[in-house]
């Protein structure tokens, strides 16, 4: 096992890059704030052997340990930020706080059965029978098998001052790539935990979550225009290195999307009717790739990215959208 990196990121914080068990997304970043009165964890990782490991070599470093937690703050529920915070909820009676929209996300895990219930249903409604057809045959990794996975021990409504020994974390509801995401903010140092909000090198998903938010990306980026906030403040991101500059990375991801909905405009006026339509007339990645490249989980999502950016057009009154039976079809208004 490779040796724990540790890096000083701000005042009383540093940063632990941990491993993920996962074919395209390789680490996730813990962060650590030293208070006066312990320590506290922001985003703890995957609960996994070698990852939990290195986590604990790296709070040796600082000259800590496990035992000297006292709260884990989560941005969101997805399996890479937050079952080794329910790991240690449950060993060490760590005080855990996640945002109240991912109260949907959990409870969905004991109601619906199936990898990606609600993403099958909602391909099909966009015209990807196919596609449907191979989402619905997917199984659980074995990494993804029996996670810890339930209820925080606080709920967050975003606004919340957490005082972690001395150092006051302020939460702020940031719906989007989640329902539930909340951004962290440690506003004396300047310093924003971004979860997976804002990224610098990839563009969020709003495919993933079991119990999808209605108007995703119509909330992601109201969230977006809301972190402008934020510009001067150096960002400290889930996946990525930390940046000096968080308004850059916004306005990058703002840009992105705003073209992609004239693409996807674009695409309807040339004669695209359904999500799938346009997806397979579109590139994807930096590398350009088609659609069908893309392999079963990332079609899944750029069809449903198709989606959400179709009924923001529709919402902006650019395209009509019909339900012709089991499927919706778009049309420029």
């Amino acid at each position: 096992m490779k040796s724990a990196t540790v890096e000083r990121v701000g005042e009383q914080v540093w940063r632990i890059p941990l491993p993920l068990p996962m074919r395209d997304l390789r680490e996730v970043n813990a962060y650590v704030i030293r208070g006066v009165d312990g320590v506290t964890l922001v985003d703890p990782g995957w609960a996994d052997a070698e990852s939990e490991a290195l986590l604990v070599a790296g709070l040796h470093r600082l000259g800590c340990s496990p035992g000297d937690l006292l709260r884990i703050l989560v941005t969101h529920a997805h399996w890479d930020h937050y079952t080794q915070a329910v790991k240690w909820q449950r060993e060490f009676g760590v005080k855990t706080f996640l945002g109240r929209g991912e109260r949907h996300t959990i409870e969905a895990f004991d109601t619906l059965t199936g990898v990606y219930p609600n993403q099958v249903r909602r391909l099909r409604r966009n015209g990807a029978d196919d596609l449907a057809d191979d989402v619905q045959r997917l199984e659980l990794e074995p990494h993804e098998r029996d996670m810890p996975f339930s209820a925080p021990d606080v709920w967050l409504d975003g606004g919340e001052q957490i005082d972690c020994g001395g150092v006051t974390i302020c939460a702020h509801s940031t719906p989007g790539h989640t329902r539930g995401h909340i951004v962290y903010e440690h506003r004396d140092a300047g310093l924003v935990f971004t979860g997976d909000h804002i990224l610098p090198r990839i563009t969020p998903s709003i495919g993933f979550e079991r119990a999808p938010q209605p108007f995703a990306l119509q909330n992601y980026l109201e969230s977006l225009r809301m972190s402008q906030r934020w510009a001067r403040s150096r960002m400290l991101p889930a996946h990525g290195p930390v940046t000096d500059d968080v308004g850059t990375r916004v306005e990058e991801l703002l840009d992105h999307h705003e073209r992609r909905l004239d693409e996807i405009l674009a695409l309807v006026s040339a004669g695209a009717e359904t999500a799938y339509d346009v997806a397979c007339r579109m590139r994807w990645t930096r590398r350009q790739r088609m659609l069908d490249e893309l392999g079963t989980v990332h079609g899944m999502t750029a069809v449903l990215e198709v989606s959400a950016h179709l009924d923001l057009l529709v919402t902006r009154g650019l395209l009509a959208d019909h339900d012709s039976g089991a499927t919706v079809r778009y049309r420029v208004a």
